[in-house]
C-alpha cells in the first residue's frame, strides 16, 4: 500500500523555487533530505544517492482527501488538482457551489461550499450514472492547501555537516525487531541525533559551532547472498520447517560465512569498498566538508570493522610516533603499577625509592634480592616483595614477551596477538583514518577469546583509529566486554551510560538505595558487635588505671576507626564514582565498555527482553548522545550541561 510522506519545509521551498523558475522541462535535479536523495523535477521522481532503493513518485500537492483506513490525507494527482483548483476559483468568483467533478478513477467530488467539500468512492458493480453521490458510501473530507490538513511537516536538517559516520549492520537483512532494513534503522538513528543536538548542544547551535552529524548505512548482506550461495544452500536444505530453515540460511549462517576464508574475503571486500565508495561520493557532493570520519558497527558488523581496523597500515612516521608514545606510556604507566603493587603489599612508604630509581613494573619483575638491598629496602619489605615476585612468575614471562616494545619485532608481535586466529583474508585498506570506532552489541571479546587471544596488551591501539567505544545493553545476549581482556587481574564494572535527561532511571536509583542501605546496616551491626566483643574480652588492670586511661582511649579510638580503614566493599552497582582504572591505549587511555540502563519494564524479566536488548540501539537516545558527545569532544565542543558519571 502506498504511503505519502511530506518533504521538509526546507526541501519543499527548494522544489517550489525550482518549479517556479520554469525548470520542469529540463532535467533539473534538486538534492533533498540532507543530500541523501535527489528529486528529478521533470519526471517527478525521488532517487536514493548512497544506496539502492526503489524510486519514489513525487507530487506537488495542493488538494487532499482523507484516506479510508488510517485517516491520513492523500494528495490528488497534479493534473486533477489543477481541475479542482479551476472549479474552486470559478465557484468562489461566481458564488455558485454544489459543483460536481469526476476524477479519472470515476470518483466523485462535490464542492458544497468553501468549508465543506466531499469525496465519494464508486460502489463496485453499480451503475455510476444511476446512483446518486449520497448512495455511494461514506463521504470523505476534501481539503485545499496543506495548511488546512493535520500533518506534521519537519523544518529540515541543518545544512552544515560536521562529521560523517558509516554504520555497518550485523547478521541478516533485518536489523531490528520490526524486521526493518539497515537504511530505515540508520534513518531512526539520524533522527534521534538531530533531536539530541537540539536538546544538548543548543548553545553551540546558537553560536553556529554545530551543524549535524551524517550517518550513512553500509550494506554487505545483499552482496554476500548474491554470490549464488543461496542456491547451493537451497539444494541441501531439508523441506521440513521451511520458514525456520530459510531464516537460519538468511541470517544465522552469516556468522559461519564470516568464519569461512572464501566468504570472509567477500564480506571484508564489500564493507571496505562500500565505505570507500560512499566516502568518495560524499566528498564529491559536499566539497566544502572538512570534518572527520568515524565508523560504527552493530553485532557482527562491529567484528568485521574491528578485523579491518587491526589490519590497517599506519604511516611510517605515525608508526614511529606511536612507538615513542608506547615507550612513554609504558614508563609512566609502569611506575603507577609499581605503586599499586606496593600499596597492596602495605609498603607505600617505599614508593619514592622505586620512583627515584625509575623502576617500572617490568623492571620490578626482574629485580633480585641484591637489587632491592642496594636500593636500601629493609629485610622485611624485601621478603614481601620477593614472595610477590615469585608468585607472579607466569606474569613475568608475559611481560617479557609483551608487545609494547619500540622495536620492529615488538610491533609485529602486537599485531600477531590481536590478529591471532583471524580468518585468512587479504584485508583491504580504507581511504581515510577513522576518528572513533563505535561497537553496538558487539561480540568482539567473545570472538577474540575463541580465537585464542587471552589478553590484549595495554599498549596496543588500532593502527589508524584512536578511539574505541564498546556500547551494550545489560541484557544483550550477543554483547561481550573488552576491558577485562586488557586488565584481567582487576574486577570492575563497565561505565554506566547516564540517561539522556541527566539522571539514573528511577528503578535503578531505588535498587541502589536499598542495596546501599543494607550494606550500611550490615557494616554498622558488625562494627557494633566488634566493639562490644573487644570491650567484653579486654582484661581489667586496676593497678595501672590512671596510666592506661590514655591507652584505652587510643584503643577505643582505634576500634571505632577500624570499620573505616577496611570497610566492607559495597557492590559495584552502588558506587557512585568509578575509580580511575588504567585500561590501556585502545581508547586513548579512556574507558571502553559502556552499559546502557535498562528500562523499568525490562528489569522484570531479563530473558523476555534479551532479543529487544540486542536490537535497541537504533532508537536509544543514550547511545546516540554518547556518540555525539565523543564526536564533538574531538572538536572541542561540549554538552550544554555535563551528564553525571561521564568522563
Amino acid at each position: 500500500r502506498e504511503r505519502w510522506v511530506p518533504f521538509s519545509a526546507q526541501d519543499s521551498e527548494r522544489l517550489e523555487e525550482a518549479h517556479g523558475a520554469g525548470n520542469d522541462q529540463d532535467d533539473v535535479v534538486v538534492p533533498t533530505s540532507g543530500g541523501r536523495y535527489d528529486v528529478h523535477l521533470r519526471t517527478r521522481q525521488r532517487v536514493a544517492v548512497y544506496w539502492e532503493e526503489e524510486v519514489s513518485e513525487v507530487r506537488r500537492c495542493t488538494w487532499f482527501y482523507k484516506g479510508d483506513k488510517d485517516n491520513k490525507f492523500i494528495p490528488y494527482s497534479e493534473s486533477f488538482s489543477q481541475e479542482l483548483e479551476e472549479a474552486y476559483m470559478i465557484a468562489v468568483t461566481l458564488d455558485e457551489w454544489k459543483k460536481k467533478l469526476e476524477s479519472p478513477n470515476r470518483e466523485v467530488i462535490i464542492l458544497h461550499n468553501p468549508k465543506l467539500m466531499v469525496h465519494y468512492h464508486p460502489v463496485a458493480g453499480s451503475d455510476d450514472w444511476v446512483s446518486t453521490p449520497t448512495e455511494q458510501g461514506r463521504p470523505r473530507t476534501v481539503k485545499r492547501g496543506v495548511e488546512n490538513i493535520a500533518v506534521e511537516i519537519p523544518s529540515g536538517e541543518p545544512l552544515q555537516i560536521d562529521h560523517l559516520v558509516f554504520v555497518v549492520h550485523g547478521i541478516g537483512p533485518a536489523c531490528d525487531i520490526r524486521f526493518r532494513s539497515i537504511v530505515q534503522c540508520v534513518n531512526d538513528f539520524r533522527n534521534v541525533s538531530l533531536s539530541m543536538l537540539q536538546a544538548h548542544f543548543k548553545k553551540a547551535q546558537e553560536q553556529q559551532q554545530v551543524g549535524r552529524v551524517e550517518f550513512l548505512p553500509v550494506n554487505w548482506h545483499s552482496s554476500l547472498h548474491s554470490t549464488g550461495v543461496d542456491v547451493d544452500l537451497e539444494r541441501i536444505t531439508l523441506p521440513s520447517i521451511n520458514r525456520l530453515r530459510h531464516f537460519i540460511n538468511d541470517t544465522i549462517l552469516d556468522v559461519f560465512f564470516y568464519n569461512s576464508s572464501t566468504y570472509c574475503q567477500t564480506i571484508v571486500d564489500t564493507v571496505a569498498s562500500e565505505m570507500n565508495r560512499l566516502h568518495r561520493l560524499f566528498l564529491q557532493r559536499n566539497p566544502q566538508f572538512k570534518g572527520g570520519v568515524s565508523i560504527a558497527g552493530h553485532s557482527l558488523g562491529s567484528l568485521i570493522l574491528f578485523d579491518l581496523l587491526t589490519n590497517q597500515k599506519a604511516d611510517p612516521e605515525e608508526d614511529e610516533h606511536q612507538a615513542q608514545g608506547s615507550r612513554t606510556t609504558s614508563g609512566t604507566g609502569g611506575i603507577e603499577e609499581v605503586k599499586e603493587i606496593l600499596k597492596k603489599l602495605e609498603l607505600s612508604e617505599y614508593c619514592d625509592v622505586f620512583e627515584r630509581e625509575k623502576v617500572d613494573r617490568q623492571a620490578l619483575l626482574l629485580c633480585t634480592e641484591t637489587n632491592l638491598k642496594e636500593m636500601g629496602i629493609p629485610l622485611g619489605p624485601r621478603m614481601k616483595i620477593l614472595h610477590y615476585l615469585s608468585s607472579k612468575t607466569d606474569m613475568k614471562v608475559w611481560s617479557l614477551s609483551q608487545p609494547g616494545d619500540s622495536t620492529e619485532e615488538g610491533r609485529n608481535c602486537q599485531y600477531r596477538d590481536v590478529g591471532l586466529g583471524q580468518v585468512s583474508a587479504n584485508y583491504p585498506q580504507l581511504n581515510y583514518k577513522p576518528t572513533i570506532f563505535f561497537a553496538f552489541g558487539s561480540p568482539i571479546g567473545m570472538f577474540l577469546t575463541v580465537r585464542g587471544v587471552k589478553r590484549i596488551d595495554p599498549n596496543y591501539s588500532l593502527p589508524t583509529c584512536k578511539g574505541f567505544f564498546n556500547i551494550f545493553h545489560p541484557f544483550d545476549p550477543v554483547a561481550y566486554r573488552i576491558e577485562p581482556m586488557i586488565v584481567p587481574d582487576l574486577e570492575f564494572e563497565p561505565m554506566l551510560l547516564p540517561h539522556h535527561k541527566g539522571r539514573k532511571r528511577m528503578h535503578l536509583e531505588l535498587k541502589e538505595g536499598l542495596t546501599r542501605m543494607s550494606v550500611d546496616l550490615k557494616n554498622n551491626l558488625l562494627g557494633s558487635l566488634r566493639v562490644a566483643w573487644q570491650s567484653f574480652t579486654r582484661a581489667p588492670v586496676p593497678a595501672l588505671e590512671a596510666g592506661s586511661a590514655e591507652a584505652e582511649a587510643e584503643a577505643e579510638g582505634g576500634t571505632e576507626k577500624q570499620p573505616d580503614t577496611k570497610p566492607e566493599e559495597p557492590p559495584a552497582a552502588v558506587k557512585e564514582e568509578t575509580p580511575l582504572i588504567n585500561v590501556g591505549r585502545l581508547n586513548g587511555g579512556n574507558r571502553i565498555d559502556y552499559v546502557l540502563q535498562e528500562k523499568p519494564i525490562e528489569s522484570f524479566n531479563e530473558y523476555l527482553f534479551a532479543l529487544q536488548g540486542h536490537l535497541c540501539y537504533w532508537e536509544s537516545e543514550d547511545t546516540v548522545l554518547l556518540v555525539l558527545k565523543e564526536i564533538y569532544q574531538t572538536q572541542g565542543i561540549t554538552l550544554d550541561q555535563p551528564l553525571p558519571g561521564t568522563q
